[in-house]
């Protein structure tokens, strides 16, 4: 009994020294005053956010690297990464102007540096297929009621990217078909004991390509030189949900949890030796977790720094992809 009681003294002082050390840390990042309806926000790193008022320009460009660390086989399995690796710089930026109260348009142009060591490299950065949607909320938001706000995005995919006639497959940024996409959004917030809000993201994109494009030589579609065809990306989507937990009205903790999909692309067409090649990409699947911190220096400026996580999944890449992003109004 006595070496139970002196194991419980022993665990009950490092609960306190804990506690301490992490009330220390919240007043630390509490500097302002504790959260409250008008709380700061820059929106976590993967959930979509809705319309913006109107006559505000909303800036938003991320920075992200890209690390393999294994791949997902068919059956779900993890397998140790093979060299040589994949790695990339990525340059992800949205623009969001409000329009009218309850619609937004919003852009999202996107530069990739890509390599593979002693393999290739990206000729330059490279921009890629741009995002166009048009935002509309249709549910306003009533927090006394419990009732969140859902918006709807609608848009295309415009294909701007290098594809096809590449001076390297690192080249090779977009698909050279016009894709369709639509999501559905929904985002409430709660007030928590201790005056802490609480916002909650719930999203679903949906996207298929509508045209095919026309495939020469070396493309993004994995062909050759002499390669003379058409592909088109296979249908894809996200559907994930955010947290945000505001420790002060400036410090902000946020998570990610997301599933991706993909069905493979399709191409066909004539290599250089003349012989007809028909080709179905595998299908994949991905789960992410991204934790991050806001912090914001006002209700126009942020910035948030983070990471995502692949931790299950099926025929794809496992990433670590740390990345942060300023969020700015005017």
């Amino acid at each position: 009994m006595r070496k139970i009681r002196l194991k419980r003294k022993a665990h009950t002082h490092g609960k306190r020294h804990a506690g301490k050390a992490f009330a220390v840390l919240m007043a630390w990042m509490g500097t302002s005053s504790w959260a409250h309806a008008d709380q700061w926000y820059t929106g976590s790193l993967v959930s979509p956010s809705g319309t913006t008022r109107v006559g505000v320009l909303n800036f938003e460009p991320y920075y992200s690297y890209s690390q393999p660390v294994g791949y997902f086989d068919a059956r779900g399995g993890s397998r140790p990464v093979t060299h040589p690796m994949q790695r990339m710089f990525s340059n992800s930026t949205l623009w969001k102007y409000g329009i009218l109260p309850d619609f937004s348009v919003q852009v999202h142009t996107i530069v990739d540096y890509g390599w593979k060591h002693d393999t290739g490299h990206s000729h330059g950065p490279k921009t890629g297929d741009v995002p166009v949607d048009l935002i509309y909320r249709f549910v306003r938001p009533d927090p006394k009621r419990y009732i969140p706000a859902f918006n709807l995005f609608v848009g295309m995919i415009f294909p701007t990217g290098d594809y096809r006639k590449l001076g390297d497959t690192q080249d090779g940024v977009g698909s050279g078909a016009y894709v369709f996409r639509f999501a559905i959004t929904e985002q409430s917030t709660y007030t928590l004991p201790g005056n802490h809000e609480l916002r909650l993201r719930v999203w679903n994109w949906f996207r298929r390509a509508v045209t095919s494009a026309k495939l020469v030589d070396t493309t993004s579609y994995g062909t050759a030189h002499g390669f003379r065809g058409r592909g088109q990306p296979g249908m894809s989507g996200e559907t994930g949900f955010s947290l945000e937990y505001a420790l002060s009205q400036k410090w902000v903790l946020a998570m990610d949890l997301a599933r991706d999909w993909s069905d493979g692309s399709r191409m066909h067409g004539h290599d250089a030796s003349g012989q007809y090649v028909k080709k179905v990409g595998s299908a994949g699947s991905d789960w992410q977790i991204a934790p991050a911190f806001e912090y914001n220096w006002n209700a126009r400026w942020g910035v948030i720094v983070g990471s995502a996580f692949y931790f299950a999944g099926h025929n794809k890449s496992i990433q670590v992809s740390p990345q942060f992003a300023i969020n700015a109004m005017f």
